[in-house]
């Protein structure tokens, strides 16, 4: 997430100051997990009450472009961006400078491009770390995301939290069931997996029906893929 020109906050938020260090108010958890599905989706911008904080963009985090991002690409000086390590040609990571913000912020903390920031830092979101119960990789984000404070008054609400929650336990604590033993080390990419596969882990799903972790863990892989977050809970595609 970047900085809104102008003053306001990133990644579409709302413009509320962040001033004092009560908790924070994430909102409904369902309305949440949709939106943020959406944005996995590539259908909408998180939309983070980020308030004053800006953490996520002055932390030493590297930004990925993929090559389809082509307005970020467009934006952004050839200077600041390096071939992924590891990935195809044509995937950038956008580093950071000495202090550990991201190049593109100018010295209020703006960025720069935001209307055309990278689609990485369109879906970041950190509450996604309260709602799998995982910590962040970085102290500054780990204590706003601990401020976090969902509304959990539904009872969907209540149970779509669970399986979020289980879904990340599952795909910590059973990593040898997967393929290769292939499962996210980065505990954005755990959290964010544990959203778009919730699904296997709801009452009536397939974690609830007795199968062993083999079976899960495929049905975890065949949702992931979907993308969507949203295939029935016994790994179905989704429609």
């Amino acid at each position: 997430m970047t900085r809104r020109p102008g003053g306001g906050n990133v990644s579409g938020v709302s413009r509320t100051r962040d001033t004092h260090p009560e908790d924070l108010s994430a909102g409904a958890f369902g309305a949440w997990l949709e939106q943020m599905r959406a944005a996995l989706r590539h259908e909408a911008d998180a939309d983070v009450p980020c308030g004053d904080c800006s953490a996520c963009c002055s932390t030493s985090h590297f930004v990925h472009v993929g090559p389809d991002d082509r307005d970020a690409l467009a934006h952004i000086p050839r200077a600041l961006l390096f071939p992924a390590p590891g990935m195809p040609a044509g995937h950038f990571v956008l580093g950071y400078d000495d202090r550990g913000r991201c190049p593109l912020l100018d010295g209020a903390g703006r960025c720069e491009i935001y209307a055309h920031r990278p689609r990485t830092c369109r879906t970041y979101d950190c509450r996604v770390f309260a709602a799998a119960g995982i910590g962040a990789d970085r102290d500054e984000i780990a204590l706003r995301a601990r401020r976090w404070r969902f509304d959990d008054l539904a009872p969907r609400d209540r149970d779509e939290r669970a399986a979020v929650r289980a879904a990340a336990r599952f795909v910590r604590d059973n990593a040898a069931a997967f393929p290769g033993a292939a499962v996210p080390d980065d505990p954005a990419q755990l959290a964010v997996l544990a959203v778009k596969v919730a699904s296997v882990f709801l009452p009536g799903g397939l974690a609830h029906r007795g199968a062993d972790a083999a079976t899960i863990a495929a049905a975890v892989v065949l949702v992931s893929r979907d993308g969507a977050g949203e295939a029935e809970g016994d790994g179905s595609p989704g429609t």
